[in-house]
């Protein structure tokens, strides 16, 4: 029998983890899923792979009725315009902006719901506040922001409650300053997809023990000190996953809301690297340009990816060791 020192705690080396080696005998065993996913990845080829040839115009002066091998190259001179233009630098800041608000405002209001959803006793109640709060996701932003276009008019809804509370004198012209703007972007974001994202953070709430919530009962911890006790540090995995996630996408601050809501008075406020492109490249004619944009939006998506496979790939081996 193995012999076990008092006072010593038994060794426990940590196990290193391996990668599998992909064999003919694996493929072979895994056959049907390869045949699966072959429509998948034809897709993917043909409309995310394929088009990076379309890159080229970038480091051209692109003109539509000459070949490929009758376009003049110019290198980096449309990157360099780019980062020394201040139009470009100006909706650079905006896209920053707008998606950090986006982003912290989405998982704050997200968890909160989410919280406060799973404090309701009744089922048939919760279920219904629930499907009222993420039915906004399945609109489009055409009528969202229709919708929030006539709640912030000089007479419409927002204005009228305020009035009537005392806290303004006169209506609000919200759609006009562009002081106002980045917070109704948020405010619209967060109404139409709130809801729908608590629904992850609810999956994860349930998968937590409840034998922990009992333990709590009988130490008299009320509601909030369980809320931050337990279920907070329980969807933790959770929350920082999605959040690691969500850098990826931090210059997808959006283009429907600021194209449809943005107006020649807020248009300092307004303009994302999404309209830009649309505004300074396509529709210009200029196609250098738009490339030019979307590369250097794609190549800081691409780093942020990889920064958080990164990270997330870090977090699961610290969790296995």
């Amino acid at each position: 029998m193995e012999e076990i020192v008092v006072g010593t705690k038994p060794h426990s080396p940590k196990k290193k983890l391996k990668n599998k080696r992909l064999t003919w005998q694996t493929i072979k065993e895994q056959k049907q899923l390869i045949f699966m996913s072959v429509p998948l990845l034809a897709y993917i080829i043909t409309f995310a792979y394929v088009p990076i040839w379309g890159w080229t115009m970038a480091f051209q002066d692109y003109k539509p009725a000459r070949s490929f091998s009758d376009q003049t190259w110019v290198g980096f001179k449309h990157f360099k315009f780019l980062f020394t233009d201040d139009n470009f630098l100006r909706v650079l800041r905006n896209t920053l902006g707008m998606s950090i608000i986006n982003l912290i405002l989405g998982f704050v209001t997200a968890i909160i719901l989410a919280l406060l959803l799973n404090e309701i006793k009744k089922v048939l109640w919760k279920r219904t506040v629930q499907t009222i709060s993420y039915l906004p996701h399945f609109l489009s932003w055409i009528i969202v922001t229709g919708i929030v276009a006539t709640s912030l008019a000089s007479d419409g809804i927002v204005n009228d409650i305020l009035m009537k509370l005392h806290l303004i004198d006169q209506p609000i012209l919200w759609l006009t300053e562009g002081k106002y703007f980045w917070g109704v972007v948020a405010g619209s974001h967060v109404w139409k997809e709130v809801g729908w994202n608590t629904i992850i953070y609810l999956a994860a709430i349930s998968s937590i023990d409840p034998a922990l919530y009992e333990a709590s009962d009988i130490d008299g911890a009320n509601r909030y000190q369980k809320m931050w006790n337990i279920t907070l540090p329980g969807i933790k995995p959770t929350i920082v996953i999605l959040l690691i996630m969500s850098i990826g996408h931090i210059l997808e601050a959006g283009f429907e809301v600021q194209y449809l809501l943005g107006n020649g008075l807020v248009v300092d406020w307004s303009e994302t690297i999404d309209i830009f492109v649309l505004k300074y490249g396509i529709a210009q004619g200029n196609y250098s340009l738009a490339t030019a944009g979307g590369i250097f939006k794609s190549v800081v998506s691409i780093t942020m990816l990889l920064f958080a496979n990164w990270t997330a790939k870090r977090l699961g081996e610290e969790r296995l060791l």
